[in-house]
C-alpha cells in the first residue's frame, strides 16, 4: 500500500511517501480502507518530536474515516461497515476507561501519534473506536469531525458547562478547532465573539454565526470583548493559542467566568494571578479531546442537521502532507485540512 512514513523527526521533508506492507488486524481490531484523513497540529507535534515520547518509525494522520475491509474475531463489525475513528486509545482496566474517559487515562495513546495512522491507503484500528459514519456525511467531512469537534464539544459541554445565553470568546477563529467551537457554541445558544488576524478568517466566524468579530493584530482583544459586553465580560473563553493570546483571555473573562484551554502552540508558560482569581470567581480549566460517546453525540446532530457541518479548507493527497504540513504551521488555513489517499 501507498503511506506516508516518517522515519526522524524534523521538518515536513521527513514525511516520505513509501509503499508500505498492508496491515493485517488483529482479533479485536479492524482494517480500514481509508477513504479520508484529518490533519491536526498534533501531525505536527509528532513530526518535530521533542519533550513528547512520540515513537518512530510510523504512518502519522489521527483523524481517519473508511471502510471495513477485514474484522477480527472479536469485532462485531462486518466488511463494508463505513465508519469513522474516534483516536483516543486507553488501557481498557483503569477507571477512566471503565467509565468512556479514555484521554484521562494514563496510558492513554493516539492513533497516528503512538501507532499508525490514516495517512495511508490502509490501516489496523481497535473495532471498538469505530463508530458509524452518518449517510449525509462526505468521506471528508467524517475526517474532519473527530479530533476538533470531539475536542470542542467537550471543552464548551463537559468542562466550561456553557449555557444559553452565555457570551464566549474563541480564539483564532480559522483553526479547525475554532471553526468546530463557533458551530457548537451557536447551536447551544450561545453568544460569540470570535477573533482572527485576517479579514478573511473574520469573515468566515461571521458566516458560521459569530456575533461579534476582532482582527486581534490591530484591536486590543481584552477591550473590544469588554466592548462587546457592556464591561461585564466573557463567560467563557475557547483557547489553544497559548502564551500569547493569555493575557487577552484573562482580560476579557467576566466574574464566574470559566478560561477553558486545548493548547498550547505559541508556548506554555503564563503567570497566573491567583488574587484575582479567587477575588473573581474565575476557573482555568484544562482538556484534552473527549470521550468516544461525544464523538457519536456530534456526528448524530449533524446527520440531524442540528449541528452545523465540517469546514474543508482543502483537500490533498498522500503525495501533498508535507506541504500541508507547512500551511497549517503557517496558520494560512482557514478550516480543516484533509487527505484524500485516493487523490
Amino acid at each position: 500500500m501507498k503511506a506516508v512514513w516518517l522515519e526522524k523527526h524534523g521538518p515536513p521533508e521527513n514525511l516520505r511517501l513509501v509503499e508500505r506492507p498492508s496491515p493485517e488486524p488483529k482479533p479485536d481490531e479492524v482494517l480500514l480502507e481509508v477513504q479520508a484523513a484529518g490533519l491536526n497540529h498534533l501531525d505536527i507535534w509528532v513530526r518535530m518530536g521533542g519533550a513528547r515520547a512520540f515513537p518512530l518509525p510510523l504512518v502519522p494522520g489521527t483523524d481517519v474515516a473508511g471502510v471495513v475491509r477485514k474484522a477480527g474475531d472479536l469485532s462485531r463489525l462486518t466488511p463494508g461497515d463505513e465508519v469513522v475513528v474516534y483516536p483516543c486509545i486507553g488501557c481498557n482496566r483503569c477507571p477512566a476507561c471503565e467509565s468512556g474517559l479514555e484521554p484521562l487515562c494514563t496510558r492513554m495513546t493516539f492513533i497516528g501519534a503512538h501507532r499508525d495512522g490514516g495517512f495511508a491507503e490502509f490501516v489496523c484500528v481497535p473495532a471498538k473506536n469505530c463508530v458509524p459514519k452518518p449517510p449525509s456525511l462526505t468521506w471528508l467531512e467524517a475526517a474532519a469531525v473527530p479530533v476538533n469537534y470531539v475536542t470542542a464539544w467537550h471543552m464548551l459541554v463537559a468542562r466550561a458547562e456553557l449555557r444559553p445565553g452565555e457570551t464566549v470568546l474563541i480564539q483564532a477563529a480559522g483553526s479547525g478547532v475554532s471553526t468546530a467551537a463557533i458551530q457548537i457554541a451557536k447551536s447551544l445558544g450561545g453568544r460569540v465573539i470570535a477573533t482572527s488576524s485576517t479579514e478573511s478568517k473574520l469573515a468566515h466566524a461571521r458566516r458560521l454565526g459569530a456575533d461579534h468579530v476582532i482582527h486581534y493584530r490591530t484591536e486590543d482583544v481584552g477591550q473590544r470583548a469588554l466592548d462587546f459586553t457592556g464591561g461585564v465580560g466573557c463567560n467563557v473563553v475557547f483557547d489553544h493559542v497559548g502564551k500569547t493570546t493569555y493575557d487577552a483571555d484573562v482580560k476579557a473573562l467576566a466574574k464566574g467566568g470559566r478560561l477553558v484551554v486545548c493548547g498550547t502552540t505559541t508556548g506554555a508558560e503564563v503567570t497566573l494571578n491567583l488574587a484575582l482569581l479567587y477575588r473573581q470567581s474565575q476557573s482555568v480549566l484544562g482538556s484534552t479531546l473527549g470521550s468516544r460517546g461525544e464523538l457519536r453525540t456530534i456526528l448524530e446532530l449533524m446527520e440531524r442537521r442540528q449541528l452545523g457541518r465540517p469546514v474543508i479548507d482543502r483537500v490533498v493527497g498522500l503525495s501533498g502532507v508535507a506541504e500541508a504540513h507547512r500551511t497549517l504551521e503557517s496558520g494560512a488555513q482557514t478550516g480543516k485540512m484533509v487527505v484524500d489517499p485516493r487523490a
